[in-house]
């Protein structure tokens, strides 16, 4: 795997000195929007009211981060001016609407969005979440992996890394049903492990893997690590094959804690998670003071938390031995850099 100059200036960008990700997501759309609306008894959450909410996160949060996933739609306009300049800025590309027939989920951009738009306003990375049931739909598997590969192509032709989120759901065959975001009960491990492998072949252009835990965070008892669980993680950890980080899917702060300390012994490079984080304090809505007070105190506390595990067990990106000893070789007199950048 080698990567441009320009994706490895990037991906330092969203780390840390010593190459280790603490991300913050704030581009979650239905699990704020949901609540949000239900308070007001409309149907649409008003806007002003969701990007507040995006704005303050991105306040209160951004200074135990290195880098911050935010959405077109209610973060970046409102938000972005807060937003410190010395912090990576990942941006989301998928519509948080999906198509679902029951045999599987598609995937689409967001209208009039594109990688060329948040390369252009300098995002840092192209997030991308994608549904994948092995056992789903042929047709459907098939636009999915369509659908990242365009991406793959696009992020490649305009030189920004695409980092890659991958979620498994329930078909219609599945006994426990739902369309919300949050981690799938009763997910099967194999159906983790496969999609990683499907999707880490090069065809598909990824540079980062935000992986879901692949056995239920519910699961993973308290204590000692497990053995069995911890083989589970290894595995999905050779089958990346590149840097990867961990989402936290709504587990509890203590559960997400036990899937980060499984996850580093496997070689994760750090997490980009969101209600593990500020869930807790949002539920103090329509209440803002107690909202914010929330976030500067156990959210904060929490990521700080975090933070001490992963510089400790973390592995750096650019020591993923995919790169070959070449990450962060970066040297514009070199022959590689002129070629890459003719210009030069």
């Amino acid at each position: 795997m080698k990567l441009s100059t320009g994706k490895q200036l990037s991906i330092r960008r969203l780390a840390d000195e010593a190459g280790r990700f603490k991300m913050t997501a704030v581009d979650q759309r239905p699990p704020i929007k949901g609540p949000i609306a239900k308070h007001h008894g409309t149907e649409e959450a008003p806007w002003e009211e969701v990007a507040g909410f995006k704005k303050m996160l991105i306040q209160t949060l951004q200074d135990t981060s290195t880098a911050l996933l935010l959405d077109p739609h209610y973060a970046i306009p409102l938000g972005l001016p807060s937003m410190s300049p010395h912090k990576g800025l990942v941006i989301t590309l998928e519509d948080s609407i999906f198509e679902d027939n029951g045999n599987g989920r598609r995937s689409y951009e967001i209208d009039n969005w594109s990688v060329e738009k948040i390369k252009r306003m300098g995002g840092d990375a192209v997030k991308v979440l994608a549904w994948y049931r092995p056992d789903a739909d042929p047709e459907i598997n098939q636009h999915q992996k369509d659908f990242t590969k365009q991406i793959g192509e696009a992020c490649a032709r305009y030189d920004i890394p695409f980092l890659f989120e991958l979620l498994v759901y329930p078909l219609a065959s599945d006994e426990h049903q739902t369309k919300e975001y949050v981690e799938m009960r009763g997910k099967r491990s194999d159906d983790v492990l496969a999609s990683v492998e499907e999707f880490a072949k090069p065809d598909y252009g990824i540079d980062i893997f935000k992986l879901e835990s692949p056995i239920a965070a519910t699961d993973i008892p308290e204590g000692s690590r497990d053995p069995e669980i911890q083989k589970t993680f290894n595995e999905m950890g050779r089958l990346a094959g590149r840097p990867w980080v961990m989402l936290s899917a709504g587990a509890t702060k203590p559960a997400f804690r036990r899937v980060l300390d499984h996850a580093y012994e496997a070689g994760a490079s750090g997490y980009l998670a969101g209600r593990a984080i500020w869930l807790d304090a949002f539920s103090n809505y329509p209440d803002w003071n107690a909202v914010r007070s929330g976030l500067e105190g156990e959210s904060v506390a929490y990521m700080k938390e975090l933070n001490v595990l992963t510089d400790e067990r973390a592995l750096p990106w650019h020591e993923h031995t995919v790169f070959g000893g070449t990450a962060l070789e970066i040297n514009p007199a070199n022959a590689n850099f002129r070629k890459e950048y003719n210009e030069f």
